[in-house]
């Protein structure tokens, strides 16, 4: 039996609603395809099995009643574990919180996804409390990358792309507070949204960095994930002519210590979209800067307590930054938070005469998890701690971001297409047509 999966989301909800196809032998095809190859890729920590054969047993009850079953009908998808899954322990990536009681609801993106009729079939991987770029977590192991398994899916939201990825599951849930949507959806080769700050409820999510905190989609195709974000906003998307989209590209930062493919895949995406305007935006790595003083000490604040009665318990390299950023005076942390305001108004006036930048979401290809370095500035840097090196200015302004997975040889490689805040239609309108062009596409292992 096909797991459906060879079928991008809007296929499998078209056959589901139809009644072309169960949902219930959907799900369980998925879930035997997850038992039979996770164990290779590391993307699921536990599988929902009760769950989502309940999920796809009232899509199909739906269907033969003549009831709507909802716009995902039948599409399975995987959820981050710091989102709370009734009858569930929300782990956050830690044994700190393994013996915490069972969460009684839904996160507020995990009902809406089930009210449209999609079937959550997993809770995925991640770094501990989503601080690190790698998915490589002390307790539950490395992700490996779909692509090449000796490489690392990205972080912190792994799990979720390398799923969708390695077509275990259509949608996937995660969180971006510095670049945790976008990075792994670049080194894996899916789309993944960051909306728009605030457009999306964090409700039922573990908090990292509530100040900068987004949470979004992963997908296995552009339609995929426009419908997925209509399911989650409970909104529609007009149409857009992106035919007269002002595209420009974002220089400076954003254009050093690109890899050669990497220079090679947005060279090509600014050429086929017409973006022969660069923009530099000020201050930028002064604006990363202030995203890590904001990360450590709100991320310290989070857990200072915690950590002073059950340090050991953390993964190492979490805990020591975390103790690190309690260190910060309080004066850096007050500068940075105004710094973010400033750079939040200077990213408005550089959309003056603009409507979508170009970036690269990464500097190159995935790193091998037994050698996880980035070449930045000419020197050898820890992956876990600089891939989001083109990620994080851009969260300060809480922007919307989209990751294209651009068509490339070789391993994949991602760019950030960026928009007005509230403005994700236009970047979900701009990568189906770079999805048909061909430019972008889905990759599937």
């Amino acid at each position: 039996m096909s797991t459906g999966l060879e079928l991008k989301t809007c296929d499998i909800a078209a056959l589901v609603r139809s009644g072309k196809r169960s949902a219930v032998d959907v799900t369980q095809a998925v879930l035997a395809d997850i038992e039979a190859r996770d164990s290779t890729l590391n993307c699921v920590t536990r599988l929902l099995h009760e769950r989502a054969l309940q999920a796809a047993a009232e899509v199909d009850r739906k269907v033969a009643a003549g009831e709507d079953p909802g716009a995902l009908a039948g599409v399975p998808f995987g959820i981050k574990d710091l989102f709370d899954v009734q009858g569930q322990i929300t782990t956050a990536g830690s044994v700190v919180l393994r013996n915490d009681p069972p969460t009684d609801e839904d996160a507020v993106l995990v009902a809406r996804l089930l009210e449209a009729g999609a079937i959550p079939v997993a809770l995925t991987n991640m770094d501990e409390f989503a601080y690190g770029f790698a998915t490589d977590n002390a307790h539950n192991g490395v992700t490996r990358n779909p692509h090449a398994p000796d490489r690392l899916a990205g972080g912190s939201s792994g799990g979720s792309a390398a799923g969708v990825a390695a077509s275990m599951f259509s949608l996937g849930l995660g969180s971006d507070t510095n670049g945790s949507i976008r990075v792994p959806a670049s080194l894996c080769g899916v789309w993944g949204l960051r909306a728009t700050q605030g457009r999306l409820s964090v409700e039922g999510s573990y908090p990292f960095v509530a100040s900068l905190d987004t949470v979004g989609p992963f997908a296995d195709s552009a339609s995929g994930l426009q419908a997925c974000f209509e399911a989650l906003t409970k909104e529609t998307m007009g149409p857009v002519d992106t035919a007269n989209l002002r595209i420009a590209r974002l220089g400076g930062w954003f254009a050093d210590n690109m890899s050669a493919p990497m220079q090679a895949a947005v060279d090509g995406l600014a050429e086929f979209l017409g973006a022969g305007t660069v923009v530099e935006l000020p201050e930028v790595a002064r604006a990363r800067a202030a995203a890590f003083i904001i990360s450590a000490s709100e991320g310290a604040a989070l857990h200072l307590d915690r950590l002073k009665e059950r340090a050991a318990d953390y993964d190492p390299a979490v805990r020591d930054r975390l103790l690190a950023g309690a260190l910060l005076p309080a004066t850096l942390i007050f500068k940075a938070h105004r710094l973010r305001n400033w750079f939040r108004a200077e990213m408005h006036k550089a959309f003056t005469d603009v409507d979508v930048l170009i970036a690269p979401a990464v500097v190159g290809e995935s790193p091998r998890f037994d050698e996880p370095l980035i070449e930045v500035g000419g020197e050898m840097v820890s992956a876990r701690a600089n891939l989001g090196l083109y990620t994080q200015p851009l969260t300060l302004a809480g922007f919307p971001v989209l990751t294209v997975p651009l068509v490339v040889p070789g391993l994949p490689l991602g760019a950030q297409l960026v928009a007005r805040p509230g403005r994700e239609d236009i970047l979900l309108a701009l990568g189906r047509r770079l999805e048909e062009s061909g430019i972008a596409l889905a990759r599937r292992v």
